[in-house]
């Protein structure tokens, strides 16, 4: 009993503790469900691939608008250049060291990419 109060509190080492709907203690940590320990960051492939992807598609999509009307052939310089540097970018990052799959699959959406930059340029 606590000043008089009988409400029996629960024992953290026996239940969950909730204050609302968010739960502040567990049995099985000592931490609350919103508090994240210290540890390393640890990219996974799937990571490196988006990120190539999104900034391929980015920068192809600046090159298609900004060059293709005026020189087409540009568009396709600087979009295998973009895809280049990416790629290397996405390799230096650890997609090198990622498995196989991650590393064909990554290749094939660069080129195809690519590809689709030099088929919307119109110079073919």
């Amino acid at each position: 009993m606590l000043n008089g109060d009988d409400r029996k509190y629960p024992d953290p080492r026996e239940e969950d503790i909730y204050a609302g709907d968010r739960r502040i203690s567990r049995p099985d940590v000592s931490l609350p469900d919103w508090e994240v320990p210290d540890t390393a960051y640890r990219p996974i492939p799937i990571v490196w691939f988006t990120g190539a992807f999104m900034v391929q598609l980015i920068a192809i999509t600046v090159f298609l608008f900004a060059l293709a009307s005026q020189e087409p052939w540009l568009t396709v310089v600087m979009s295998a250049l973009a895809t280049g540097a990416i790629g290397k970018w996405t390799w230096d990052r650890g997609m090198g060291t990622a498995g196989l799959g991650w590393r064909s699959a990554t290749v094939i959406m660069l080129v195809f990419n690519m590809m689709f930059a030099v088929s919307a340029s119109h110079i073919f």
